[in-house]
This record gives C-alpha cells, sequence and structure tokens, in this order.
C-alpha cells in the first residue's frame, strides 16, 4: 500500500545557514561511522499528482552495520524513525504505525511513491561512490559532483579547507525528486 500522504513525513526524513565545525583531525577519507544533525527539504513527483514538497529536521547516525535516522518537521516534533540493520528496516511513525521491510529502499517507495538511496546516502554524505560512480573535484580534491545510478549529488563545503566534509548537498534524480540536505553538525564519533 503506498501511503501517498507520508511524502512530508519523509519529506521531513531527508535545508539553511549556520557555520559547520570541522571534527578536528578528522577527513572525509578516514570517517567511518558517524551522526549529522542537519534540516532538508524535499520535493518529489509522483506520476499523475502535482509536484509535492516536504522540509524538516534530521538527525542520522550511521555505523558500519547500521543506519538510525530521526525525522521531524521544523518545529522538531518527531514524524518518523527509520532503522536500518542487515537483512531488516523498520519504521516507526509518530501515529505508532510500523512498516517492515527488508530493503529500505523499498520501504521509502512503499511510503512516498518514490525510491529514495538510503542505503547509498551514508557514502554519498561523504562524497564516496561505488565503482560506477563519476566525481568532480574541485582544486582542494574535494567532491563538487557525483553521478551515480541516475542520480546527481552536488556538494557545498564552509571553507576551503581540503579535509573539510560537506556542509550542504542536493541529490537529484531527473525531474522526479530533489533532496537537499543542510548540515549543521558533523560527529565522527557518534
Amino acid at each position: 500500500m503506498i501511503l501517498r500522504n507520508a511524502l512530508p513525513l519523509i519529506g521531513a526524513l531527508l535545508a539553511g545557514c549556520v557555520s559547520l565545525p570541522q571534527p578536528h583531525g578528522i577527513t572525509r577519507d578516514t570517517v567511518q561511522d558517524f551522526a549529522i544533525e542537519g534540516r532538508f527539504a524535499l520535493r518529489a513527483v509522483v506520476a499523475g499528482e502535482a509536484p509535492r514538497n516536504g522540509a524538516g529536521r534530521l538527525d542520522w547516525t550511521h555505523r558500519q552495520d547500521s543506519d538510525r535516522i530521526l525525522l521531524a518537521n521544523p518545529l522538531g516534533h518527531t514524524l518518523a524513525e527509520i532503522e536500518v540493520k542487515p537483512g531488516r528496516s523498520q519504521m516507526r511513525t509518530s501515529n505508532g504505525g510500523l512498516i517492515e521491510s527488508n530493503d529500505p529502499d523499498s520501504l521509502i517507495e512503499a511510503v512516498t511513491g518514490q525510491r529514495l538511496p538510503v542505503t547509498r546516502m551514508p557514502r554519498w554524505l561523504l562524497g564516496r561512490g561505488g565503482p560506477e560512480a563519476e566525481i568532480e573535484r574541485d582544486a582542494h580534491r574535494r567532491p563538487v559532483r557525483l553521478t551515480e545510478s541516475g542520480w546527481q549529488i552536488t556538494y557545498v563545503y564552509d571553507d576551503t579547507d581540503p579535509a573539510a566534509l560537506p556542509s550542504r548537498l542536493t541529490l537529484m534524480r531527473s525531474d522526479e525528486i530533489e533532496l537537499k540536505i543542510r548540515i549543521e553538525t558533523w560527529k565522527t564519533q557518534p
């Protein structure tokens, strides 16, 4: 069952202006586990429907074998919590609902009507792609554009430090979906 009305909720899943502190001694290449806090704005087009928009707050904790994503409305009221572990994904909504799947990408698709790359996003947040990814870099050798599997990710940094982690990302797939993330805080040992 596709719950298209849940797009604002997921829009509350996966934008803004504050200085991003760079963790001391950490570079994109050395980060494995991390936590980010920030804001997002999501625009999605479902065939035959008007574009849908959602925005809110995002807290994402990534560890080697799991992800925990908390979604909140712009005022901070929790809308959903997504947990991803090997072989199991589940989303709890603020109204007590529980949706489970063995594939987090299809879980999000069942809720929004659009497939969001939840499983690839931890790599993409760090400017890393899979073997088929094309990565453009700036003069400091930082990723500024990554293209992979029909997605284009652009990166913006708050300073010129070659080791800087991105502060803003825009993920797009053709005209179907655009997700903007403004990362306010990076923690590299959650």
